[in-house]
């Protein structure tokens, strides 16, 4: 199988320039994780992490605190001293917390070539490319799902 049978072609993108408390509310509207930062020609140049916007100590905690805080950080509301020290200030822009250098896959990247990079580097999620423009996005979800329907075919 190839990264284009697992993507998910549906993919959210931010401009660099995109302030951090709209990322946060994007996240939080889509039910998602994280987004690819594009320039101004559809090109990944980095992904935006809830750890990119909150501190990255203490992983337990922080997914307690999920909810809450992305609610405050889009709202652009006052928060406790304690997470303003941890949550990058509010005024940055994607380009400022984003995470780079950006690994990407083609679309007819094995996912055991996926998989294999996802673990690499430590990461959860791999903008596809074509011709260098975002096609797609495969995560640990997407490898797992495909796992799954092997599974569940006969002779699986």
């Amino acid at each position: 199988m190839k990264a284009q049978d697992v993507m998910t072609a549906a993919v959210v993108s931010v401009p660099a320039d995109m302030p951090v408390n709209k990322i946060a509310a994007l996240l939080l509207d889509k039910h998602i994780s994280a987004v690819p930062v594009v320039n101004e020609y559809g090109v990944p140049v980095g992904m935006v992490s809830e750890g990119d916007l909150v501190g990255r100590e203490d992983a337990e905690d922080r997914e307690t605190r999920r909810e809450w805080w992305l609610a405050a950080l889009a709202e652009g509301e006052l928060v406790h001293p304690d997470l303003e020290a941890m949550v990058r200030i509010p005024n940055r822009k994607a380009r400022d917390v984003m995470s780079t250098p950006l690994v990407t896959v083609t679309a007819e990247t094995d996912i055991r070539d996926v998989a294999r990079l996802l673990s690499q580097h430590r990461i959860k999620r791999v903008p596809v490319v074509r011709n260098g423009q975002l096609i797609g996005i495969v995560s640990r979800a997407d490898l797992l799902r495909s796992l799954a329907r092997e599974e569940m075919r006969p002779g699986g």
